[in-house]
């Protein structure tokens, strides 16, 4: 278990404890799962939903060593992976299972991550598609657009931008 923890203590009344834990090879099926459920709705608005290739993608891509698996209240609760590039570190597969969004905890595990780059003065490059309503959480955050298409906006955030109050 890694030592990212906290409580989510955003929303009146309820508080919610989360960690982080390094992902396992093991994990690879339900956060596939996982990313067809999360970003279905914007790719069958951009006509480019394929129910066996959004899986397909995640499969090939996956870096558990990199990857971290969200888990709230004890349950799984989604994913996000920081992966090493030239120029500082890409944030992906940043998925919450969809009965915990809009309800801080993205804005916490962000929070902690983005704490850590900062630490090492690394800058954050990631893409989100079109339309998303996760571009304003990564904006709220310091990421700005670098550019972008009619489908994918690429951001990145410099070390110690836009810090949010916690």
């Amino acid at each position: 278990m890694e030592t990212s923890a906290g409580a989510d203590r955003t929303r009146p009344g309820r508080s919610m404890e989360w960690a982080l834990r390094s992902a396992e090879h093991a994990d690879v099926e339900v956060i596939a799962e996982l990313r067809a459920t999360v970003m279905r709705p914007d790719l069958e608005r951009l006509g480019r939903f394929d129910e066996s290739r959004v899986r397909r993608r995640l499969r090939e891509s996956f870096s558990p060593e990199h990857t971290s698996v969200v888990i709230a209240d004890g349950d799984f609760a989604g994913c996000v992976t920081l992966r090493p590039a030239e120029d500082g570190l890409w944030l992906e597969h940043f998925y919450l299972v969809p009965d915990l969004q809009s309800r801080g905890l993205g804005s916490a595990v962000l929070r902690t991550l983005l704490d850590r780059t900062d630490a090492d003065g690394l800058p954050v490059r990631l893409n989100v598609l079109q339309g998303s309503a996760a571009r304003r959480l990564y904006e709220r955050h310091g990421f700005t657009v670098e550019v972008q298409d009619p489908i994918d906006v690429f951001m990145v955030r410099r070390p110690g931008a836009g810090i949010p109050a916690p």
